[in-house]
């Protein structure tokens, strides 16, 4: 190992700015690391961005994002740079069906798992068979093995689930945790998605949605901290790849095994031909970027590496609309039997400018669709749904396309998803598609973050416990 890497104050390149690189350099400046912070693009927060529309200059989020109270890590990582009150709770969800009725869903002052027993009894959209089914079914998955991930589609037919539970209950939650098909999804995320947020703990379905744009919550605050921790932050600043060469003599600081590896990065190559050299390196970008940045027979030679590009991404499309009016009340729908999962009302942005988003999850059904026609097909939706948007003036409107938004949550996905503590010596992975026991999610991205500053203090020998309890847990 480098000597200075047992220095007072090591330092750290952190090359990614989203919610993992973030965390990780929190996590890291809190412990006296001198972090750099390197963002390929001119703002921080990675797919939880924002745009600037050229026609307003508003701000919009690229795509909604939401947490739920099950999201421990991430709201301490809110707490701690202080922008937790940027989130709003919402303790009720609306749940629409194209005949118009709303069915809500609120927690009573029970104990889990009954906390949501009425809720669920008084769906409109299910019938009482359907209930009972859906009550077997979550009591077998409660059953499964944690680490069970067979197809989940089959699963849940061999458990007393037809067609409509399958595709009112089973799939409308799925798809919106998991951004995947239902006959796509594995079985270990399905019980994760539904144990975390709905049968472990009261709070744990409550969403939390920003009441800022995504460019302002990550924005001047975030920047303070990091500047008052002493954090470097370089954005427009690209990275070409890492250079990666062989040790003379592997040697291990700690009991990790992997801290003897025979790679270690010397430093990271700039797209402008300039080198970023420090004592310590996370990699905190999106999985199809690892094979660009590390050296080929790293890749190839180490299982770590070369299992990610097994990693398959699903899309979320998402389309924008400003109307002369308000056509929504609710302050959010999940919308059933249509094409999209979730619309949320934005309100009055600007005098005369109502703003709605439509999320449309696992949206490869939209590929060659042009953009006029998704357009068309979710007015035509809301119009159905919202009887307002009838009589309104589309103002504008935008659909906006993340082809890979998240990966594919398909069965058996966690074999191909690195630990942060790397096999090159003094890099760590971070990214929601690391191995955090949690599916792609704001979530996972932030534990990853966490899990990767832990990989980097425990080979320091300095170990640290970053990683927040499971709402529930002690």
């Amino acid at each position: 190992m480098q000597e200075s890497v047992v220095s007072a104050h090591p330092s750290v390149a952190v090359i990614g700015g989203g919610l993992a690189g973030i965390a990780a350099a929190v996590g890291l400046a809190q412990h006296g690391y001198r972090v750099t912070l390197v963002e390929a693009r001119h703002r921080l927060g990675g797919r939880a961005s924002s745009f600037t529309d050229p026609v307003s200059g508003q701000w919009v989020d690229a795509c909604q994002h939401v947490s739920m109270g099950c999201c421990t890590n991430f709201a301490h990582l809110l707490r701690t740079l202080g922008l937790d009150h940027f989130l709003a709770p919402q303790p009720k969800l609306y749940f629409l069906t194209p005949d118009r009725r709303v069915s809500v869903f609120r927690a009573d002052p029970w104990p889990a798992p009954l906390h949501l027993g009425r809720a669920l009894l008084g769906a409109h959209y299910l019938t009482e068979t359907d209930k009972l089914r859906i009550v077997y079914g979550l009591l077998a998955l409660l059953r499964a093995k944690p680490e069970a991930d067979p197809p989940l589609l089959p699963w849940l037919e061999a458990h007393w689930q037809n067609r409509r539970t399958i595709d009112r209950f089973w799939a409308i939650v799925l798809t919106s945790a998991l951004n995947e098909t239902i006959d796509r999804i594995g079985l270990k995320y399905a019980r994760k998605v539904f144990r975390d947020g709905f049968l472990r703990h009261r709070d744990g379905f409550v969403v939390h949605v920003p009441t800022v744009p995504l460019g302002r919550l990550y924005g001047d605050e975030l920047r303070g901290w990091l500047a008052a921790h002493q954090v470097e932050v370089r954005e427009g600043i690209a990275v070409k790849r890492l250079q990666v060469q062989l040790q003379d003599a592997p040697t291990a600081t700690t009991a990790d095994p992997l801290s003897r590896s025979r790679w270690t990065v010397h430093a990271a190559e700039l797209r402008d031909g300039t080198k970023l050299t420090a004592d310590w390196y996370v990699l905190a970008v999106p999985f199809e970027r690892v094979g660009d940045l590390v050296p080929a027979e790293v890749m190839e030679q180490e299982a770590a590496f070369a299992q990610v590009r097994h990693l398959s991404p699903s899309p979320i499309t998402s389309v924008h609309l400003w109307f002369d009016r308000a056509v929504m009340q609710l302050p959010h729908a999940v919308l059933i039997d249509c094409w999209g999962q979730w619309v949320f009302n934005r309100g009055e942005v600007a005098p005369g400018e109502f703003y709605v988003q439509v999320v449309v999850s696992a949206a490869r059904e939209l590929r060659g669709a042009g953009r006029a026609d998704i357009q068309r097909r979710i007015v035509d939706e809301l119009t159905r749904l919202f009887p307002p948007v009838a009589a309104a003036r589309l103002v504008r409107a935008k659909v906006v396309t993340e082809h890979t938004a998240t990966f594919s949550a398909v069965p058996g996905v966690d074999q191909w998803r690195p630990a942060q503590a790397s096999p090159i010596a003094n890099l760590a992975l971070a990214g929601d598609w690391t191995a955090t026991g949690w599916p792609a999610t704001m979530e996972g991205a932030v534990r990853s973050g966490y899990l990767a500053a832990e990989a980097i203090l425990t080979r320091s020998g300095r170990p640290v416990k970053l990683l927040q309890p499971e709402l529930g847990d002690k």
